[in-house]
Order: structure tokens, then sequence, then C-alpha cells
């Protein structure tokens, strides 16, 4: 791992590495005359200039982009384009103009060819290195795999999981919670996803090579995926290492028949619809995908659930007294409809993940001329070509949907309140919305809350550190630097 002088290093050299290109291309863009599409029949969205970027240059650096984009958002408004690299960029703030980018049709808004840089981290057969309509399909076969009738299957070999890592904490001591839970999070996906031939044997390579695939999400690789630089060159190594290892798993199943209840069995006996199989090659890519994107959302997530209840002990107290009663109830048995009754600790997750999303924004490109309509009733058209970027996290922190939303308070999703649901369709889009929502959202809620619920009944404990700062300097957020607790083994009576 990199120390923090070697980390303040790394930053300081793509600071100054993006101070370097916007001067290069400044007079460039500058002299760039960006006009409205005439095929466009309502007016362009506010446009913000180069001078306006500029002058936001300091604030970007010292705030972060979500100090920025909120200043952006409450002078220009829900919809506002700029332009840069000659490229127009117009963002979306807010439910009322965020229908059309979650449920257009292919035809309308896209995630084009934006995402190739996952290709090499995932393989050429699947995700989007196929057609929309074979990737429309592998989606179809996630949600297959984890939909309730199969998570259910989850539930004890997560619970095996997580019982056997925290049996190996000592009576006290301190921990960096978000490796804690790195740790967890993987042994449960290598169960759960990958199957018991992995976790039994391999959990120390994939573990390894899942590092390694992480660092195929990097500035270079984003620009240009290919670029032989050191951290791809990594990334590919460490995917077809992987594949290798599925195929091995895949054709072991095949040759001495065995069937297994996890998700990489689902996606080698899912079929296209025209009756193709999947391929080893399609299947190895779909797994590895799972894997990663799970991975990070749910360690993000799960991490900042327990920043925020360690430091509102209002919400600690109530969710540990909801664990006493669901005790009371139903003994020390936990399964799936015991966990569907932790109500507030699933509030408290949710509210964890809404103030402290895993990205800024979700990407898509405009196919053709389209119009939004803010909720002052304005109307906006932006025409074909442009980038869209929905900024969820500003959407997920407005006033008029959540009230007071600085403030943790995961009484605002319980029934009376639902502030999502009275605020409009795609209030709450952390995990994405329409035709291109996480199928994992399920099977995130349900590990983190196994994690969570045993901690709880388990441990007192306390955060030592400080709150932790969003690491802005990562493509996927996380909480940055460690996040340090206190631990004291316990057993939570139910009386």
């Amino acid at each position: 791992m990199h120390d923090s002088n070697m980390d303040l290093t790394m930053d300081a050299m793509w600071l100054f590495l993006a101070i370097f290109l916007i001067t290069a291309i400044i007079i460039k863009i500058a002299n760039a005359r960006v006009t409205s599409d005439p095929g466009c029949t309502r007016p362009p969205p506010p446009m913000v200039n180069i001078i306006a970027l500029l002058k936001l240059l300091p604030t970007l650096c010292t705030k972060g982009p979500e100090v920025t984009m909120t200043y952006l958002y409450n002078r220009f408004g829900s919809v506002f384009t700029t332009s840069f690299l000659w490229k127009r960029i117009s963002f979306l703030v807010g439910p009322e103009v965020s229908s059309l980018f979650f449920q257009g049709s292919e035809s309308e808004v896209s995630q084009g060819n934006m995402f190739e840089f996952t290709v090499p981290m995932f393989g050429p057969e699947n995700g989007f290195a196929v057609d929309y309509s074979t990737r429309i399909q592998e989606i179809h076969f996630f949600i297959d795999a984890l939909r309730p009738s199969q998570l259910r299957s989850h539930v004890d070999p997560m619970l095996r999981e997580v019982e056997d890592y925290f049996a190996k904490w000592g009576e006290e001591g301190v921990v960096d919670l978000k490796d804690e839970l790195n740790q967890i999070l993987m042994l449960i996906a290598s169960r759960c996803l990958l199957g018991n031939e992995v976790r039994e044997k391999l959990f120390g390579e994939i573990y390894t090579l899942f590092s390694g695939i992480e660092e195929g999400v990097n500035l270079v690789s984003f620009m240009l995926p290919y670029f032989p630089v050191p951290a791809n060159h990594r990334r590919d190594k460490a995917r077809i290492r992987l594949t290798e290892i599925v195929y091995d798993i895949m054709r072991s199943r095949k040759t001495y028949g065995r069937v297994e209840q996890d998700v990489l069995q689902k996606l080698m006996d899912s079929r296209y619809k025209d009756g193709r199989r999947t391929t080893e090659a399609a299947v190895a890519g779909m797994i590895i995908a799972l894997i990663f994107a799970g991975k990070h959302t749910s360690s993000n997530v799960s991490t900042w659930t327990g920043a925020c209840l360690l430091t509102h002990t209002k919400f600690l107290d109530v969710v540990v007294e909801e664990q006493r009663e669901i005790m009371r109830k139903y003994k020390d048995k936990i399964d799936y409809n015991v966990l569907s009754k932790m109500e507030t600790l699933h509030s408290s997750i949710k509210e964890a993940g809404r103030m402290h999303p895993a990205t800024l924004g979700l990407i898509r490109q405009t196919q053709k001329n389209i119009t939004v309509r803010t909720k002052e009733g304005t109307e906006y058209g932006i025409p074909k070509g442009d980038t869209l970027v929905n900024l969820v996290m500003l959407t997920s922190k407005l006033s008029h949907i959540y009230k007071d939303p600085e403030v943790y308070d995961p009484y605002r999703f319980r029934p009376g309140r639902e502030e999502d649901k009275v605020g409009g369709r795609f209030s709450y889009a952390i995990f994405g919305g329409g035709s291109h929502v996480c199928p994992g959202e399920a099977y995130a809620f349900l590990q983190i809350k196994i994690i969570w619920s045993h901690l709880l009944r388990n441990f007192e404990l306390k955060l030592t550190s400080p709150f932790p700062k969003t690491d802005w300097s990562k493509f996927m957020l996380e909480p940055k630097g460690k996040v340090l607790v206190n631990y004291k083994r316990r057993h939570l009576e139910s009386n």
C-alpha cells in the first residue's frame, strides 16, 4: 500500500496535470462556439462559460466536486450545460428532470462507449463489449440470479462467513472498520457468488487479484483503456488469472456433474433469447463484474453506516433496541424473513447511502434531441450528442425532497414520512434507476444487514478516529483513510 506521503504526492501530480491541461486548452475552448442544434424546439439550458469554470477551480481543488456542483446548481438551476475538450456536458439535478435519463429508450439516451474502460477489466464477451440487446439480457440474468427467492438460500452461508470472521476478533481491541468490512464482504462474495471451490481453496489469491482489477479504475484507463501504464498491465494480468480460475470451476462442475446453489451456477445455466447458452468467457466476465460492482457499493455503504451510527448514539440505541426486540420474538434465529423485520437498521443503511453515495453522478449520452422539464415548469432542449451527467449525490440532498438533508435521520424513510417516495420517482437513485438499475441492490442490503446485526449483538463499538471525509481522489468514492473503531465483546440480552 502507498503511504500518506505518496498519496499526497500523487494527488499533487494529478492536480498539476489537470491545471496544466485546462490551461493548455483554454483558448481553444474559449474560441469554440457552442450553439444549440437547429432541430431543438426548446431553448438550451443555461450555459456555464469557461470564465465561471476557471473561477471555480480553487473551490474544486480545495473543497471537492460536491461543493462545486452545489454552487452551480444554486446559481443555474436543475439543468445547466458546460463545454470541456470540445464536448458539451449537460448536468441534471432532481427527479423532475431525471425521468428520460433513467427511463428513456436506447435511441434517446444511452451509455454509449463511455464505459469502454470496463472492457479490459471484465473481458471482451460481456457488458460493454457486446451489443445493447445482449447486454440487457445479461442484466436480466443477474436479476434472475439475485431475486428474493434466490437470495433466501444465501442467508445461511452469509451468516456462517460473518460469524466465523468476527469470532477471530479478541475480547477487545481497535480495528480499521473499512478494511474489516472489505474483507468480510469479499469472503461473502467468494462463497455466494463464486462458490465453495474458491472460498475454500483460493480466497487469498482472489482477494489479491481483485485488487489488481481495481487498479483499472484510474484516470488514464478511463481516457485510454489500453494504454500500457503499469496499473493497466496489472489489471490485465489479474483479469486473465481470474478468468482462468472461473474456467477451471465451470469445467470441473461440468466434468463431475456438480450443480451448486450460487450465482455462478445460475449464470452458467442461463440462456439467451435465441436459445444460446452463455459461454465460459461471458460467464467469467459477468461474475467478475458483479463481484467488483457489489464489493465497492457494499463496502462503501456498510462503512458509512458504521461511521454514521457510531456518531449518532440516538439512532445507535434505536437499532440496538430493535435487535433486542427481534431476539425476544425470534430468539437467535436469523433468516430472510427475520432480516426483513429489521426496518430501522434498513433505514439506517439507506440513509448512510443517501448521504454518502459511491458516485457523484451517473453518465449517459443523448442519441437525439431531448426535452427536460424542471419542477418550475421550464422546458429545455438538450441536443443530440451531449453527455448527460445526473448528479445523484445532489439529488439526494435537495431540501424540497429531504427535510434537513445534511442531517443523518433514518426516520425519513419510515412509514408516515417516506420522503424518497413523496419526492417522486428517482428521488433516491444511488443504485441507479429504470432499465439501468443495479440488480444487486437487494443482495447488498441483505449482506450489510447480516453484518451489522451481528456486530450490534456481539460488540460494543466506538468510533475513535474523526468522522471520515469523502475521498474525492477515487473514481468510486469511499471514506478517506482509516475508520478506526474500538470494540469490546458482549452478548446482547433480549430482556
